[in-house]
């Protein structure tokens, strides 16, 4: 069928043309900003889940749901070779711009933006240069004595008050949306819990909203041990049969077309409910379709055409930046749980390498460091993207 017509969108953090089988947690959030105006404390959020099942797309749209509510909002994207200072100081500064505009009394929010402009200042090491220095686009001159003593939990807690009174000013609230949340380096974790700590026992308008990988809450927990009460956790996973079919066929029914109830088995075959992977296949059997509608052959010869895509983007991409020992490690998880999507035992994969576990443990760290695999539990390790193992036998 016509390509320029396709209505599906495969891409990192792009919302597909149907958000299917999130209604829960978007009420859910509904709830927290109603909550929040009314003036009644809430935890903040962590959305966990694998990579592909739509968390930096859901964390998006709760971002655009706290502008309609006329929040403040800011998001970023956590980096494991960042401090958390510089790109939060930017979030921050765009959550503060969009209260502005309701606020009456513009030194007020010069103030704020003062505080901002001292915390984000902090970010610059002492001994750097001038010309190395980075300079934030705060057009107002940094405060004193608030914000800027260099330690970042002192300085989190003080801005995050300062920033969620300046909401309190104007009826509404600030969202601080952190997607990749399990990259932030343990003291930015550590500073991030005792603000919203800080923020719940005061019952300030201010929500952080975290997105990443399902170890997150072991995360959280290992750096405050109260972090399991100060966030709700909502798990993210693949969409059930129900919205798999209603995620494919909506888009298709706008387009004026339509997808025989044999294709969308071998649709739901083959993504496995992931949203991602729903993407890719429906898109390539749009395109793979000669005529209205389309049929389970036209699936059966996509598929070759989405599996080469998602072996490139998806797999190959991630695969690509593992070294040769950590590649081992990952074709003998791949080996033991058959190329299901399942944790494998580290004391199986040493077994099934001949090696002894310790000696392992630089690769398994190194794994869990560049996002690849987590641990599920204690003694189990786990591919954080969906349908890898099966990918990995497939290089055999």
């Amino acid at each position: 069928m016509d390509p320029i017509r396709n209505p599906f969108a495969p891409g990192a953090g792009q919302r597909p043309p149907e958000l299917a089988g999130r209604e829960r947690e978007l009420k859910a959030f509904e709830v927290v900003l109603e909550r929040v105006a009314r003036g009644r404390p809430e935890r903040s959020l962590v959305l966990t889940g694998l990579r592909g099942v739509g968390k930096t797309v859901l964390l998006g749209e709760l971002r655009a749901m706290a502008v309609r509510h006329k929040w403040g909002a800011g998001k970023i994207e956590a980096r494991p070779d960042a401090e958390l200072r510089r790109p939060l100081s930017a979030a921050l500064h765009r959550a503060i711009r969009d209260l502005a505009v309701r606020h009456r009394a513009p030194d007020r929010v010069e103030e704020v933006l003062g505080v901002l402009k001292a915390f984000a200042l902090r970010a610059n090491k002492p001994d750097a240069k001038l010309r190395e220095r980075w300079q934030p686009g705060i057009d107002v001159p940094a405060a004193q004595g608030r914000a800027d003593s260099g330690d970042i939990e002192i300085d989190l807690v003080e801005l995050f008050t300062d920033v969620a009174e300046l909401a309190a000013d104007v009826g509404t609230g600030v969202a601080l949306l952190i997607d990749e949340i399990q990259d932030l380096q343990p003291d930015d974790v550590s500073a991030l819990c005792a603000a919203c700590h800080e923020l719940s026992q005061s019952g300030a308008p201010l929500v952080v909203v975290g997105a990443g990988l399902p170890h997150v809450p072991a995360v959280l927990s290992a750096s405050k041990s109260y972090s399991e009460r100060l966030f709700r956790y909502a798990r993210i996973d693949r969409l059930n049969r129900e919205d798999a079919d209603f995620a494919v066929m909506a888009p298709i029914e706008r387009e004026d077309a339509g997808i025989e109830p044999e294709a969308l088995d071998s649709l739901f075959d083959a993504s496995g409910g992931y949203p991602y992977f729903i993407q890719a296949y429906g898109k390539a059997a749009w395109d793979a379709a000669p005529s209205d509608p389309i049929t389970v052959k036209d699936v059966q010869v996509a598929a070759p055409e989405a599996e080469s895509e998602l072996a490139v983007g998806f797999f190959g991409s991630r695969y690509e930046r593992a070294t040769p020992a950590e590649r081992e490690y990952l074709q003998a998880m791949a080996s033991l749980t058959q190329g299901r999507d399942e944790p494998a035992g580290t004391a199986d994969v040493a077994v099934f390498l001949g090696r002894k576990p310790s000696s392992l443990s630089p690769a398994r760290d190194s794994l869990m460091k560049k996002g690849l695999v987590y641990s599920a539990e204690r003694g189990q390790i786990a591919f954080t993207v969906p349908h890898f193992g099966h990918y990995l036998l497939g290089r055999d």
